[in-house]
């Protein structure tokens, strides 16, 4: 195997390593740092980057990353793991969605070395980490008052990325285009495959999201072969495929009585909610305008017309059985005890 260097620091085959990798400075002087934890196992094989907090404010994969690479028995044998929970340290420091110059930095992708400040963290991201990476797992949440139920989102027209949503294991994989000036965009141009882990909600910890990514990231270091296979546990449930999905919207503005929640499954015509007034009136409803299942939901009951509430996707299968399979799959990582303890 080859010596293999990020940030000017060489990891050797069976070395693990903590690397604090300079993206810029702030106005203060104060230097900032990229986290990355780098994994090699003894033997070849390949390369997998985990990456959290794109969005600063979307904290469920910096506790998936931390849980992962503190379980005792993670050992790399095969290939090499780069670990980064703190992509955009500057939205996880301010508790922000947004860059310091208001930017998205999974809109500024590839970015460049004498761009905006999010171009330039884009920019050290693509080339220390993800240009080694034949495989990459990206942590997301919902947005700030949204949960998302977790999900897998990917290119399900390439073959490979396919099987590797499947085997995540997630309780629903959602066929998802790539966006202009994302991460996955990015990635995928440089051949690395992207599985995009959508759970829960921003600036909250949410255990079951938590647990079923930790799993997920499991479950695929094992169909590589970079780790040890484990203990026979009980039969992976498969999960169930939407093509598309798209937005319900509030009718009109006001305070919302909501009849629905995640992993739901709902019929053309159904209310999902009613929106009111502050003394009680029924202004409006927010009606399903096809069939289909919950997989993100608005939580502040307070809505302004034309603003996005729920996020449903369609299936080929019957709603009813996918959010029956939704359910069986939240009952059993809620009856396990922690993984920590059984995933190896």
């Amino acid at each position: 195997m080859s010596e293999f260097v990020i940030g000017g620091q060489s990891i050797l085959p069976g070395e693990s390593k903590k690397i604090a990798l300079p993206v810029a400075r702030l106005y203060t002087d104060a230097e900032v740092d990229l986290p990355v934890y780098i994994v090699r196992g003894k033997r070849p094989g390949p390369t997998v980057f985990i990456s959290a907090a794109v969005h600063g404010d979307e904290l469920n994969g910096i506790e998936i990353i931390r849980r992962l690479v503190n379980l005792k028995s993670f050992k790399v044998s095969r290939g090499t793991v780069i670990a980064v929970p703190m992509v955009n340290v500057y939205g996880v420091v301010n508790q922000s969605r947004y860059m310091p110059d208001r930017r998205d930095l999974n809109r500024s992708f590839p970015g460049s070395s004498k761009g905006s400040l999010a171009a330039r963290v884009a920019n050290t991201f693509l080339q220390q980490v993800v240009a080694h990476c034949d495989y990459g797992i990206d942590l997301h949440t919902g947005a700030i008052h949204r949960s998302n139920l977790p999900q897998i989102r990917a290119d399900l027209n390439d073959e490979e990325t396919r099987l590797l949503a499947n085997v995540f294991a997630a309780p629903v994989i959602l066929h998802s285009e790539v966006l202009d000036g994302s991460l996955r965009e990015a990635a995928v141009e440089m051949k690395t495959k992207v599985l995009l882990y959508e759970a829960g909600e921003a600036l909250r910890f949410d255990e079951l999201s938590i647990r079923i990514g930790l799993k997920g990231i499991i479950n695929i270091l094992r169909h590589l072969g970079m780790i040890a296979k484990g203990k026979r546990s009980k039969s992976v449930r498969k999960p169930f495929v939407a093509d598309h999905s798209g937005w319900v919207r509030a009718s009109v503005s006001g305070i919302v009585s909501h009849k629905f929640d995640l992993g739901d499954s709902v019929e053309k015509g159904d209310v999902l909610a009613h929106i009111g007034s502050p003394y009680g009136e029924v202004l409006g409803s927010v009606v399903a305008a096809n069939s289909g299942v919950i997989i993100g939901k608005q939580n502040i009951p307070l809505v302004q017309e034309g603003e996005a509430m729920y996020h449903i996707a369609y299936f080929q299968e019957d709603e009813d059985k996918v959010a029956e399979h939704i359910e069986s799959v939240t009952e059993d990582f809620v009856g396990e005890q922690p993984l920590r303890e059984v995933l190896l």
